[in-house]
């Protein structure tokens, strides 16, 4: 299972500051199980960020729907109606959800209202593609919705590297270059700064084996 928990409310802000109408997607299973991007989340958003713009006198018009997964292409049909009456997407899912979402509505800019901090092992028999390694600093509000951490063979988070050919990556011909199809769709939306914007170097130092508890879950502590 994916475990996320919520961006800062300050970030998610930022991100939707310059939208008159926006839908916030929540996720109905991982993290509607870790109470971080489920139907409840979904609403506790939505009513801080209507309040939040109510006081800035930059009034919102939010939209909310929640799905069994953003991560299954099948289910993503039941947002084909609703997002087009939006002009961003505030997803709550992972790093796997928000990208589906991206490359379903490659025109509407899709921002994470969490962050993806661990995963859990699947035991059924399959074939995956990793789409996100839960760095916990999500950073495809400004990648338009594609991971250089996964989808950039050298995991560079600031542009490209010198060896991009043609749209394809150096070390084979059939390996998109991820900041090839970053800048595509960055172009797509008329968002082309976020480019110039350098993104510090992430901190690793926690990448040990972790116990991950989510504060809904914790147990208040006796009192002494």
């Amino acid at each position: 299972m994916i475990v996320a928990k919520r961006k800062p409310f300050d970030e998610i802000k930022e991100y939707i500051k310059d939208y008159k109408k926006v839908l916030v997607a929540g996720c109905g299973t991982c993290v509607a199980v870790c109470l971080a991007g489920g139907e409840k989340e979904v609403d506790i958003l939505n009513t801080e960020l209507d309040m939040a713009r109510r006081l800035d006198n930059n009034p919102l018009e939010t939209g909310t729907i929640t799905i069994e997964r953003q991560c299954d292409v099948e289910y993503l049909e039941g947002l084909d109606d609703v997002v087009k009456d939006y002009e961003a997407i505030l997803s709550m899912a992972c790093g796997v959800g928000i990208q589906f979402l991206a490359e379903r509505f490659p025109g509407i800019p899709v921002y994470p209202a969490v962050d993806t901090t661990g995963m859990s092992a699947n035991l059924a028999v399959g074939l995956y593609e990793e789409r996100c390694r839960s760095c916990g600093e999500c950073v495809l509000g400004l990648t338009g919705g594609i991971c250089p951490v996964t989808m950039c063979a050298k995991g560079l988070y600031n542009g490209p590297c010198g060896g991009t050919n043609n749209g394809n990556c150096e070390i084979d011909d059939d390996q998109p270059c991820a900041w090839f199809k970053i800048y595509e769709r960055l172009a797509t939306q008329g968002r082309l700064d976020n480019i110039l914007k350098i993104k510090e170097p992430v901190g690793w130092n926690d990448q040990i084996p972790r116990t991950l508890i989510q504060p809904g879950y914790m147990k208040p502590e006796k009192d002494a």
